[in-house]
């Protein structure tokens, strides 16, 4: 059996392995057998989901065989993935489950997973949970042998709850601490259509919604944290003081500033990390980001006295290194972030609220704060691939990366890593100038694309 985890779940076309509905059922099982082994385990799990038209077949599919194992189920319906997280940790589920494919297209889906403490899954979990999806005919013996089957409820007030959570993190006296704000938010046609316009509505501001009609197949189609062009022109049209773009399952921010502008992750980091330390907040003075991270945030952190410290590829990574260096912020440049002491995982909602409150405590625009971090020219290509070999054993592609790295010197960089979630290799080239940066960039490209696409 192929490895089915990747960086970050198991990912896939949906209806097909694995992510197909038999696969699902199995899935299932063997999640409630790796959670039952716990002596402490309540045999109670959630299920929330996006709004991707399969979602509904495989949140059943992993229901009936988490049910099979005599555990009970709990439907969270439609609901971001950090929401899964938090209930999780805070209502008695020995785990939490998401399905959804984050920012891929309607076609793709997925399933992530968070232990009962609101955590992503060790290596070492996922290994285990893995092992027990690649025998499942010992699994249906387990079932069979159960007395008594579990049932599957509707979990009443999921979405009310999650927003709550975020509300109190921002709560400081104010009612309405957002009031006088105009926002557009751009939903992704995701998890967040919903819940995101009337949280920061609650909150006091002013919102234009973008894309918060999801009908099943048109999740970030052109839309939310991937290709925020229209939130940008939303944004200026409307005289907006910034946009928020989620992706599909709202654990990424994009944000735009006022004269339409769009920032990066590592920009909103840079500028809540200063703010962070402004008020005491940084807890040893650290950010942690993964090696995708622009040249520019680790200059900004420095000139800022912040330790930067970078983990491979994948949110889940950033935060094993932040509970090793008791760093409190993180993230990635693609709008992952992780606030820890208010959540577990990486939140865009969150994300978005505490970029907001920096803006009002520093009552200065956002392209103002965004000055703090000079992005450097940065390309990024990815290839479609047949086959992911290591790349340090692909000559010809050594041979490239080696030619630009020698070229670029001191001034730039070159990373060449697969996905993890799809079938393509990302090639991406920092410089000193775009036009520089893009050649190098294609160089590499196209030698993977003739090796291995």
């Amino acid at each position: 059996m192929n490895q089915l985890f990747g960086t970050d779940g198991i990912r896939g076309i949906a209806n097909r392995y694995p992510l197909d509905c038999e696969t699902a059922i199995v899935a299932g099982r063997a999640i409630a057998a790796h959670f039952s082994q716990n002596k402490n385990a309540s045999g109670r799990f959630l299920i929330g989901r996006d709004t991707r038209i399969s979602g509904s077949m495989l949140a059943s599919a992993l229901a009936a065989g988490i049910c099979s194992m005599g555990n009970d189920v709990h439907l969270a319906g439609v609901i971001p993935t950090p929401a899964v997280a938090y209930l999780a940790a805070n209502h008695g589920f020995d785990a939490g489950i998401v399905i959804s494919a984050s920012h891929n297209p309607f076609t793709d889906n997925g399933i992530k997973l968070f232990g009962g403490d609101g955590f992503k899954l060790s290596d070492a979990a996922e290994s285990s949970i893995e092992k027990l999806i690649g025998d499942p005919q010992a699994l249906a013996r387990q079932s069979q042998a159960v007395q008594q089957v579990g049932r599957i409820s509707v979990f009443d007030g999921a979405a009310s709850c999650y927003c709550q959570f975020l509300e109190n993190v921002i709560s400081d006296g104010h009612a309405k601490p957002f009031d006088g704000t105009t926002l557009v938010i751009d939903g992704s046609n995701g998890a967040a259509s919903e819940i995101a316009s009337a949280l920061f509505r609650s909150l006091g501001a002013t919102v234009k919604s973008i894309s918060c009609t999801p009908d099943g197949i048109n999740i970030n189609d052109n839309c939310g944290s991937q290709h925020p062009q229209a939130l940008a022109r939303a944004v200026v049209d409307e005289k907006a003081d910034a946009g928020l773009a989620f992706d599909g399952d709202a654990d990424r921010l994009i944000a735009v500033d006022e004269t339409g502008t769009v920032l990066s992750g590592d920009q909103v980091m840079a500028i809540c990390a200063r703010d962070m330390l402004s008020r005491g907040e940084l807890n040893s003075a650290k950010v942690v980001t993964t090696v995708m991270s622009n040249i520019g945030l680790g200059v900004a952190l420095a000139a800022m006295g912040i330790e930067h410290l970078k983990s491979q590829v994948g949110d889940r990574y950033v935060m094993e290194e932040m509970r090793k260096a008791g760093a409190v912020l993180g993230g990635e440049d693609s709008g992952h972030m992780i606030f820890l002491n208010h959540h577990t995982t990486g939140d865009g909602m969150l994300a978005a609220l505490k970029l907001l409150e920096t803006m009002r405590s520093a009552g200065r625009p956002l392209s103002e704060l965004a000055t703090i971090m000079t992005v450097f020219p940065q390309c990024l290509i990815n290839v479609d691939v047949q086959s992911k070999p290591k790349i340090d054993t692909v000559h010809a592609i050594m041979q490239a990366i080696e030619n630009v790295e020698t070229q670029l010197g001191k001034r730039g960089r070159v990373l060449v890593r697969y996905s993890g979630t799809q079938p393509k290799c990302r090639v991406m080239v920092e410089g000193p100038s775009e036009k520089e940066t893009n050649a190098f960039c294609q160089e590499i490209a196209s030698v993977v694309a003739e090796e291995l696409g």
